[in-house]
């Protein structure tokens, strides 16, 4: 017998579409298999088959509009189908589901998805879903990953309880949080390449260091998390690498440590943190934290990688302690024997490649400072002093800074500063 199934009492809903469509010509179905599903702007809801049998006609296709008595699939079968009134009671309509105050993340790679607690299993992340439009949809609100979902809908469709359960699930895996910036931002990115670069020629496998997969892993947070803008400057160091040069020949017979220009630059550094504090900061949540201390960071090139020790309470050590200070935990960096504390509690840092060359770049910040100074290699330029282009010795300096809490403004200023106070280093006592 051949049996025509209609769209039931749907309330008073009409033109309806239809956004997924779960059988086929040829297809066996049993009494109250989801067929079809509607979606209104309130709700969704499926259409559940009124008789077994084989289908022999699917007569819409989705998008299609349809009400109340509108034909949907044919069946061949010989059980009878039930009356209106029953079939409309078979079919409740799913109302959509609250979302909760703040967007899911979702879990770490290496997590088991949490179960739904029907002994079903969820989906490989990738793997093909079944889910509405407007589960998916909800999941995007959520940030849930539909391919970690549990489905407990007919044929394997997610259900927008599904989700919900998942999500549940979540508070209760150890350290997530509700605060997407807790974990990285809840970034929904695409998975990284795989390539078989043999395929292409000769290769060299080669483990990164731990302090590369360290490092890597801060400055990838840093540069994501940091909405961040470098200024550059230039600083005339011209009468200061002479007096430098100068100090350092008399300093020959006495053994007294060599004068560096970072030692210069780390001193000038603590006098425009005085003057601009906002640079010697932190935030927490809404808060900003000034610290009344200087403790500054270096960047030391070592053979394992970068490492940045630091130098506690400046503001109280000579340009001579800074350079003896510097070197020692410059050679503790390169040996590997530098303590945890020795790289600790910086609150500002400097990253100087004047040694090798360049001439800007943009540092990425150290969070949870919010600036960084980069410096490069200084080089002789001609400037122009009203009456003729004088040669003389330029020092770049490129400040990135947190644009959260420092404007172009202040960063220019702070930068301004700086390369006064390397031009005419009596400032720093003033």
């Amino acid at each position: 017998m051949s049996q025509l199934i209609k769209v039931p009492d749907i309330g008073d809903f009409s033109d309806v579409p239809i956004i997924d469509i779960y059988v086929k010509a040829g297809d066996t179905v049993a009494l109250d298999d989801a067929l079809v599903t509607l979606e209104s702007d309130k709700a969704t809801m499926d259409v559940p088959a009124t008789a077994a049998g084989v289908v022999k006609e699917v007569l819409v296709k989705p998008g299609d509009r349809v009400s109340e008595g509108s034909p949907l699939i044919r069946v061949e079968s010989g059980v009878p189908a039930p009356t209106e009134s029953k079939a409309a009671e078979s079919v409740p309509a799913r109302q959509e589901a609250t979302p909760v105050s703040a967007p899911m993340p979702t879990p770490p790679p290496s997590s088991p998805p949490p179960s739904t607690g029907d002994g079903a299993s969820s989906l490989s992340p990738g793997g093909k879903v079944h889910a509405s439009p407007s589960v998916r949809a909800y999941a995007r609100e959520l940030g849930a990953d539909l391919s970690r979902v549990t489905p407990s809908g007919p044929n394997g469709r997610i259900l927008k309880e599904d989700v919900t359960a998942w999500v549940k699930g979540i508070l209760t895996v150890p350290g997530t949080t509700t605060a997407g910036a807790s974990l990285g931002g809840g970034l929904d990115l695409l998975p990284w390449p795989k390539v078989d670069f043999s395929k292409f020629g000769d290769i060299e496998v080669r483990p990164l260091s731990r302090i590369q997969k360290i490092s890597g892993q801060n400055l990838a947070r840093n540069w994501v998390m940091i909405p961040a803008v470098t200024y550059h400057e230039d600083a005339d160091i011209t009468e200061l690498e002479a007096f430098r040069v100068q100090v350092n020949k008399e300093n020959e017979k006495t053994g007294e440590a060599k004068l560096t220009m970072l030692a210069f630059l780390i001193k000038a550094s603590v006098r425009a943190l005085q003057k601009f504090p906002t640079f010697n900061s932190s935030l927490d949540g809404d808060n900003l934290v000034l610290k009344k201390y200087f403790h500054i960071g270096f960047a030391a090139d070592t053979p394992n990688g970068l490492m940045v020790p630091v130098i506690k309470n400046v503001d109280r050590k000579g340009i001579v302690e800074i350079a003896r200070e510097t070197g020692e935990l410059a050679r503790q960096a390169r040996e590997g024997t530098l303590k945890p504390g020795d790289m600790q509690g910086a609150s500002f840092t400097i990253s100087s490649l004047g040694g090798i060359g360049g001439t800007y770049f943009a540092p990425i910040i150290n969070a949870p400072e919010v600036a960084i100074l980069g410096v490069n290699k200084s080089a002789l330029k001609p400037v122009w002093d009203g009456k003729a282009f004088q040669p003389r010795l330029t020092l770049p300096l490129s400040l990135t800074a947190d644009h959260r809490v420092i404007d172009g403004a202040l960063a220019t200023r702070f930068n301004v500063c700086l390369a006064q106070l390397l031009a005419d280093f009596r400032r720093v006592t003033l």
